[in-house]
């Protein structure tokens, strides 16, 4: 999360300005997480940077300009029925996800 642009206390602190009712357990998304170096350039335009910086499908088809391999395929963007699997890890405490 040191990638972030905002803090997780900032983003909390603007999603209950305006009165939202955020209790103990809700879960908060923060969308997609670049790497340092896929931040740096898009600061300054979208240019090519280190792929294993990127944090999404769209950034590393290039906005669907370039074909990604995915197992015996390759695609620009996600398709009807393709399936998506999150995985969490947890440094300090075990974990366990559904």
């Amino acid at each position: 999360m040191k990638h972030l642009y905002w803090t997780l206390k900032q983003q909390l602190a603007h999603h209950t300005s305006n009165g939202c009712n955020v209790k103990p357990g809700d879960l908060m998304g923060s969308g997609t997480v670049s790497g340092p170096l896929m931040l740096s350039v898009s600061l300054i335009g979208f240019s090519q940077g280190n792929e294993g910086s990127y944090g999404s499908m769209l950034e590393l088809s290039w906005r669907g300009e370039k074909l990604v391999p995915v197992g015996n395929q390759t695609r620009k963007f996600l398709q009807d029925g393709d399936e998506i699997i999150l995985k969490i890890v947890s440094k300090n405490t075990p974990m366990r996800t559904n």
